[in-house]
């Protein structure tokens, strides 16, 4: 079985759909999707549509929380409440009320087969949060209290933090996907994870995907994104502000 897990669209559906591509020439039996589909990026509808018609296992992650009820002090740092909130009111506009019934309905963990012997244990951040922050330097024993908590589970994915990346851990594997529509490591490419399964062994790997992030850039200028300056930039570098 190989398994295509894809997180942290963001709204790129231009993005989303260079991934998608990508994705069935490689031949993926299967697609997964971790959360954060629609807020901050210039293609919200169009990408939670993309995300609906693959008719498959999607969980939420923060950005579907607060597309659906809104950011609350507390949740990001109190410099940027205003022109977060006013980001996702500029998405809020774009969808219509099932879209937004479809993201606060997601469930927030799910687990899948890759084999008879191989389990995955798919969240967005942890198994118990969808906003704590668990990064590539933390020590063995922080991602195994964190994140591999599922003790029938082989393979531990998560996005969340748009810094892909694999660790492998006392014969089982902890993997970050990275973004598909925002990454933050400096590589302006999509980035998605394939898994592969075979009896009891498994390979993991990161795939990057060019993308048109001129395409994007336009449509952010184009359709009066708030925060353009600072979207625009992420976009183009591939990282957040140094």
């Amino acid at each position: 079985m190989k398994i295509a897990f894809i997180s942290d669209i963001h709204g790129n559906a231009t993005a989303l759909e260079a991934v998608l591509a990508d994705i069935e020439k490689k031949q993926a039996d299967r697609i997964v999707v971790l959360g954060d589909i629609a807020y901050r990026g210039p293609e919200p509808k169009r990408s939670i549509d993309l995300v609906r018609g693959l008719n498959t296992d999607v969980i939420k992650g923060n950005a579907d929380e607060w597309i659906h009820r809104g950011i609350e002090a507390g949740e990001v740092p109190d410099q940027v409440l205003d022109t977060m909130r006013e980001e996702r009111e500029w998405s809020v506009d774009q969808l219509s009320d099932e879209d937004l019934d479809y993201l606060k309905g997601l469930p927030s963990e799910v687990t899948v087969e890759l084999t008879d012997e191989i389990n995955v244990h798919c969240f967005h951040a942890t198994p118990e949060s969808l906003f704590e922050v668990v990064k590539p330097a933390e020590s063995d024993e922080a991602l195994e209290e964190k994140l591999m908590i599922n003790k029938e589970a082989d393979i531990f994915l998560y996005g969340h933090i748009h810094l892909p990346y694999v660790r492998h851990i006392n014969g089982k594997c902890v993997a970050n996907l990275g973004s598909v529509g925002l990454p933050f490591d400096g590589l302006n490419q999509a980035s998605y994870l394939i898994a592969e399964g075979y009896g009891n062994q498994f390979n993991v790997g990161i795939q990057r995907v060019r993308y048109d992030v001129e395409k994007v850039k336009k449509q952010l200028a184009e359709k009066n994104y708030p925060n353009l300056e600072f979207m625009t930039g992420v976009i183009e570098r591939g990282s957040l502000p140094q």
